[in-house]
């Protein structure tokens, strides 16, 4: 007792005990995009982080953007604390108001001595500042990412970027993590840091300087199937995504119809993931253009990657960095236009275009999974995750298999800092994630009170161990055995009705659970 006394007093007194913390998050990146989870585009950076960490194959994400940042900063499910749709309670959408039991990772992080930072997309409700944040960078235009017309700085509206000077926002994001790291090492070198780095990349619309296109310009003039195919056979060599790849769903559209914007794209715009060998040479073309822009965007964002881990590593700091990496839902299959509209003499990629994915390339984006962001299929939830911290953890290079979801994150990085999770009322739930520690250090399996669990417009899915319950909007149930079937290619529902059973009632008890906690009121 009195040991574990004094190692608590050492670590309360020496706050370089306690580790740094960066979370990266990257939005609508597909599974196999980056290099190190099987894609050709370059991410050299995000590449080395994996040789020396950790990669998740078994990562997930709530299948959409504000639900996803809802569980990753407070380690419940968004349903949980009105982040997403409960009907009588939250609106569709990301309109709900947390309840002040569920606050965000950085007041959590705060009584321990830890400073704050974001950079980037915010898309949770409340400011910053107030919730936890010590600096932050908001970026709320999603439409321009050369001059974004509404973005704040510590809260506090910024004048909209020139067009005539624009900037390239994933390097603003960065620039700005970078500055707040600098500050970190000037004036508050004695304390911990959490850095929460939100890149809007590769999100349409599909924008990045033209130099970075034009490195990709003939790389997908082959078609989606052949890109489709090199990824998986660069993935099958990990030997960690078990059975084969799953059929091309050539039916798949987007998830919400916008016909009036295929007419604004023109001729070379479909929105189904067609054989590649019967498009037009027009719609060739202006396919291999989009995946070149995405492309762009990801190589883009590895990049700014690096800027951020060299800070940190010119402060001494990052053995003892904390290094978190994924994505908020898979590639996206949607197909609009926004912002100020599309113009189809732009060239691709610049700020006059407006551009989206599209099922074709998505299909690629997520290989070797069904579906997209929306669904929550394995293509719509899986993430690519990189984790390192050399003083905390010691495989490198390694993979691992745990079932993880984005509620594990706070109290990963709770256990990781030695701080209690934060004290709750009688009634009010504890949050459902764990901390995946032990489980990424090899030393015991993770023990969950709850099933992994998903909803998302009608969406449903449910997970426990290596067996899957999904369903898409309006559909039957469908089981998986994700140990011999990661990518949902053989039905087991009808063959196994008990276990799909069981789960379908496990699915059903925790949506019951979550809509009461929804309606629990707020701390008085």
């Amino acid at each position: 007792m009195l040991t574990s006394l004094f190692a608590m007093l050492v670590l309360a007194a020496d706050p370089s005990a306690k580790p740094n913390v960066l979370v990266i998050l990257a939005d609508d990146l597909g599974f196999s995009d980056l290099g190190c989870y099987g894609g050709e585009i370059p991410t050299p950076h995000l590449d080395a982080l994996a040789a020396s960490g950790i990669r998740m194959s078994r990562m997930y994400n709530t299948a959409r953007c504000w639900p996803s940042r809802s569980a990753l900063l407070t380690g419940y499910y968004a349903q949980q604390i009105r982040r997403d749709t409960v009907p009588g309670v939250t609106p569709s959408g990301g309109q709900g108001k947390r309840p002040d039991w569920a606050p965000l990772l950085p007041a959590m992080l705060k009584p321990a001595g830890y400073r704050s930072y974001h950079s980037g997309k915010w898309h949770v409700d409340g400011l910053r500042l107030p919730s936890g944040f010590d600096r932050s960078y908001s970026l709320e235009d999603h439409d321009h990412y050369f001059s974004p017309r509404n973005h704040f700085e510590d809260d506090r509206k910024l004048p909209p970027v020139d067009p005539a000077k624009p900037e390239y926002v994933t390097e603003t994001i960065a620039n700005h993590a970078i500055k707040c790291l600098g500050d970190h090492a000037k004036h508050h070198q004695d304390s911990p840091f959490f850095s929460y780095v939100a890149f809007t990349a590769p999100h349409f619309p599909l924008m990045a300087p033209a130099d970075a296109v034009t490195r990709h310009r003939q790389r997908y003039l082959d078609g989606w199937e052949k890109a489709r195919q090199a990824r998986w056979t660069k993935q099958k060599a990990f030997n960690v995504l078990a059975g084969e790849i799953s059929l091309v769903e050539r039916n798949q559209g987007p998830p919400y119809p916008f016909p009036k914007a295929l007419e604004k794209l023109g001729a070379g715009e479909i929105n189904l993931p067609l054989p590649w060998d019967t498009l037009t040479d027009k719609q060739k073309a202006f396919q291999a253009d989009k995946m070149a822009v995405h492309a762009a965007m990801v190589e883009i964002l590895d990049s700014q990657v690096g800027r951020i881990i060299n800070t940190i590593k010119s402060m001494k700091a990052l053995d003892n960095t904390l290094v978190v990496f994924l994505s908020d839902n898979g590639a996206s299959a949607e197909i609009m236009v926004r912002g100020d509209g599309h113009d189809p003499a732009a060239p691709p990629g610049s700020a006059a275009s407006y551009l989206c994915l599209g099922p074709g390339w998505s299909t690629v984006a997520n290989t070797p999974f069904r579906k997209h962001k929306t669904w929550v299929h394995e293509g719509g939830i899986a993430t690519s995750c990189v984790v390192r911290w050399p003083k905390g953890l010691s495989a490198k290079g390694s993979w691992n298999r745990t079932p993880a979801h984005l509620v594990d994150i706070v109290p990963t990085v709770l256990a990781a800092a030695g701080i209690e999770p934060h004290p709750l009322k009688p009634g009010q739930p504890q949050q459902p994630g764990v901390n995946l520690l032990p489980a990424l250090r090899n030393e015991s399996e993770v023990a969950r009170n709850t099933a992994l669990w998903w909803l998302h417009e009608g969406n449903a899915a449910v997970s426990q161990g290596n067996l899957k319950l999904v369903r898409a909007k309006g559909q039957p149930w469908e089981l998986y055995d994700l140990a011999h079937d990661r990518a949902e290619t053989t039905n087991l529902a009808a063959t196994r009705p008990n276990e799909a059973d069981k789960l379908a009632t496990l699915w059903e008890s925790q949506w019951a659970q979550f809509q009461k906690d929804a309606r629990l009121p707020e701390n008085k």
